[in-house]
């Protein structure tokens, strides 16, 4: 469980630290999230981008259990 968690959170790390590289290729702008800009706030809501991550992650960790 301890090793899991350790890859979950290198994982979020990366992305975090990638995550200026992936909006240029249009990773968080995919068809499907949310974005509502209005005079005082903004709201945004990745759906897709969030679906794509979860498929990804989970794909990852199956082949690191097998």
């Amino acid at each position: 469980m301890s090793r899991i968690l350790i890859i979950v959170g290198l994982v979020i790390v990366a992305v975090g630290i990638l995550w200026p590289w992936l909006t240029r290729i249009g990773l968080g702008r995919l068809p499907g999230d949310i974005l509502i800009q209005r005079e005082n706030f903004t709201i945004y809501v990745p759906i897709t981008t969030g679906l794509l991550f979860g498929i990804v992650l989970s794909a990852i960790l199956w082949f690191l259990n097998r």
